[in-house]
C-alpha cells in the first residue's frame, strides 16, 4: 500500500508555497515524482524534499519546472520570493521554539552563535554563505539576524549558555578588525545573571560534538529539544533518548571547557594578537 503523501502547509512560507504549487502542478499533469525527475533532471528525493519545504530550492529548478509544466515563469517568480525570505522554512520551527525558550545551551564549533554576533561579523558570514545575493538581500538577512538578539534583552529573557570551541576565536571572520570587535563584544556577557560563555581549548583534544554545532532549547514546561545544523541543512530533534544523549555530550563539554574567567583571559589574549597583526606594517 502506497504511503499517504505528506501534508503541505502553503501558508507557512514562500518556500512552502513553492512546494505546494509544485505538487499541484505535478498532480494536475498526472506525473509521479519519479516521472517528473526524469523530465527536469533532478532526483526524485530532491524534488520530494522541495515539495515538503525540507530542502532549499536549487536555482536551476524553477525554470525547469516552468518548461515542464508550461507555466510561463510562475515558478521563477515564486523562487524570487522564496530566496528573499529572511528566515528560510527550515529555521522556522527552531526559531519558534527559541522565542519560547527558558534556557538556551549552544555549542559553537566554528563560528560565533547568531545571538552573539556583531553586525559586521554577521554580514561577513551571510555574504560568504550566499555570494549570489544582492547587497539588499544581504542587509535584509543581517537585519533579521540582529533582530533575534532582542531575545537576550527582553524582560523575560531566557538563560543563555554558550560553549565556544577555540576555533571560533582563531578564525578571523570578516578580517582581523571585525574579529577583534566581535571578541570584544563577548566579554560583557561572559558571566552575568542571564549569560555564561566558556571556551573549549584546543588542547582538550577530541570530544563527542566535534564539528557538530548543537543547540539545546528547554521550554518553560521543562521539555528539551535539540537542534543540529551541518552544512546547508538543519534538524530539530525531539526524541527523548536522543536529546538526553546530546545533553550528556553538552554537559561534558561544559566540564572540559575553561571557566568564564579563564575564557575571558584567553579571549583578551587572542584580541591582542588580532590588533597587533592589524597594525603591523605590510
Amino acid at each position: 500500500m502506497a504511503a499517504e503523501p505528506r501534508e503541505l502547509f502553503p501558508g507557512r512560507s514562500a518556500r512552502d508555497f513553492f512546494g505546494a504549487e509544485l505538487r499541484r502542478e505535478r498532480l494536475a499533469a498526472r506525473l509521479s515524482l519519479a516521472q517528473l525527475a526524469e523530465i527536469v533532471r533532478y532526483s526524485k528525493t530532491h524534488l520530494g524534499n522541495v515539495e515538503t519545504a525540507d530542502r532549499s530550492i536549487p536555482p536551476g529548478l524553477p525554470s525547469a519546472l516552468d518548461a515542464a509544466f508550461g507555466t510561463d515563469g510562475h515558478f521563477a517568480r515564486l523562487y524570487e520570493l522564496a530566496r528573499r525570505e529572511p528566515h528560510p522554512g527550515k529555521y522556522r520551527g527552531f526559531m519558534a521554539l527559541e522565542a519560547q525558550a527558558a534556557t538556551i545551551e549552544d555549542y559553537a564549533a566554528q563560528t560565533v552563535p547568531g545571538l552573539l554576533q556583531t553586525e559586521e561579523y554577521a554580514r561577513a558570514l551571510l555574504r560568504v554563505g550566499d555570494n549570489e545575493a544582492t547587497d539588499e538581500e544581504i542587509e535584509e538577512k543581517v537585519s533579521a539576524r540582529l533582530s533575534r538578539q532582542e531575545l537576550l534583552r527582553a524582560p523575560c529573557r531566557p538563560y543563555f549558555w554558550a560553549v565556544l570551541d577555540e576555533a571560533v576565536l582563531r578564525r578571523p571572520v570578516g578580517g582581523r578588525g571585525t574579529m577583534h570587535d566581535q571578541l570584544a563584544g563577548l566579554l560583557p556577557l561572559m558571566d552575568t545573571r542571564y549569560t555564561t560563555i566558556q571556551v573549549l581549548p584546543f588542547d582538550h583534544g577530541e570530544h563527542a560534538l566535534m564539528n557538530i554545532p548543537l543547540i539545546l532549547i528547554t521550554l518553560p514546561n521543562k521539555l528539551t529539544v535539540a537542534y543540529e545544523e551541518t552544512g546547508y541543512s538543519g534538524q530539530l530533534i525531539d526524541n527523548e533518548a536522543t536529546v538526553a544523549k546530546r545533553k550528556r555530550a553538552y554537559d561534558a563539554l561544559r566540564a572540559y571547557a575553561l571557566s568564564p574567567a579563564e575564557s575571558a583571559t584567553l579571549i583578551r589574549a587572542v584580541m591582542k594578537e588580532y590588533k597587533r597583526c592589524e597594525q603591523s606594517p605590510t
